[in-house]
């Protein structure tokens, strides 16, 4: 049951110019930018084992992590042959609570003329939750406008071509920039890969510049996916086995992998097909307006305990909890209305998916 760790030890001393970047190769360099880069502060270009082993210097490294095991990533690829001596520049860090935005990318050189773009998923920043459910009536929410724009102004300067990739909302902005962008710059991206990101509002797929790049987009999930099959997809997807159970194996440290590929499996399991097609149902039943007054009503109560993050949410939960129950009490009856619909809506829905399953078997 090896993961990314054991892959860097069997793969690390082989470069990228002996053996080309592969599938976990992406998913490592999408995961490693959740580093807080910005820490060491601001640099044109740097090895990417230097500014790794610069963070490793900072006591409390593990306090802005989304991950326990991101710091043991940023350790390991410190000193990793294959990925240490790699470039890293046009690093971006953008978190804007009054417009509901969390941002961030970086570029890594893989090789003479070609470039990885990885995205940053969902960090542990409420605004950067808040702007995820924001998807699921917004097109497109800021981050997507940020991506596409950070993909063309990297492309405007550098030539040669181009991966995008990014696990979680990172993986959706990759798509979302790849199918969005200039298309003369859109020619220059050679492939996508998207890590168990969520898809997009059906009217997307119908647009030229998706259709464009569809092709080129692989998407990878894991066996219970809940995060990956969000929304809409019409790429197919490829499953990853996780050792994790649930909601769990959306961390990409839990995906086994063998040699240079992940472990594949046929099918994902009936509770996330399940999961998905009640959720999909629940979503598709609902008036946009009402899922942002959902949205907006869910978040305001989580802004009454006063915490910015999720560790912040963890923390100090009796009170928290307090909070949120009197800012439920708070609502205005039309509010709590939204609230009280939108509950039965999901239960309708999980109730019809789950009765037509019975049926189908």
């Amino acid at each position: 049951m090896a993961n990314c760790f054991e892959y860097l030890d069997w793969r690390g001393d082989i470069p990228l110019s002996a053996a080309p970047l592969n599938e976990i190769d992406g998913m490592i360099l999408s995961r490693i930018s959740y580093a807080p880069f910005e820490l060491v502060g601001k640099k044109k270009a740097v090895r990417l084992g230097d500014i790794c082993r610069e963070l490793l210097t900072f006591e409390n490294l593990g306090e802005k992590l989304v991950s326990r095991d991101d710091e043991k990533l940023i350790s390991a690829v410190s000193e990793n042959p294959r990925f240490s001596g790699l470039y890293m520049f046009e690093y971006v860090n953008n978190i804007d609570t009054s417009e509901e935005t969390q941002f961030s990318a970086v570029t890594f050189e893989i090789g003479r003329g070609l470039y990885y773009i990885a995205f940053r998923g969902t960090d542990d920043t409420l605004v950067g939750w808040k702007e995820d459910f924001n998807m699921s009536f917004v097109t497109p929410v800021p981050a997507q406008e940020l991506a596409v724009r950070y993909f063309e102004r990297v492309a405007r300067k550098l030539r040669g071509k181009f991966i995008l990739g990014g696990h979680s909302k990172g993986g959706n902005l990759a798509v979302y920039a790849a199918a969005f962008s200039n298309p003369r710059l859109q020619n220059r991206i050679i492939a996508v890969e998207n890590f168990d990101g969520p898809g997009f509002d059906g009217e997307v797929l119908k647009k030229e510049g998706y259709k464009n790049i569809r092709e080129r987009i692989n998407t990878y999930i894991p066996q219970s996916s809940v995060v990956g099959l969000l929304l809409f997809h019409e790429s197919e997807y490829t499953i990853v086995k996780s050792t994790y159970n649930g909601l769990l194996q959306h961390d990409t440290y839990s995906w086994e992998v063998e040699r240079d590929k992940f472990v594949y499996l046929e099918k994902i399991t009936e509770q996330s097909r399940f999961l998905d097609s009640a959720l999909k149902e629940w979503i598709a039943g609902m008036e946009k307006e009402k899922r942002e007054k959902l949205v907006d009503t869910l978040f305001e109560i989580i802004s009454s305990t006063g915490a910015e993050t999720v560790s912040e949410l963890s923390e100090n939960r009796m009170s928290n909890a307090l909070s949120a129950i009197k800012a439920l009490r708070g609502l205005d009856d039309e509010t709590r209305g939204v609230l009280t619909e939108a509950i039965s809506a999901l239960l309708r829905g999980g109730k019809k998916v789950l009765s037509e399953t019975i049926r189908n078997k």
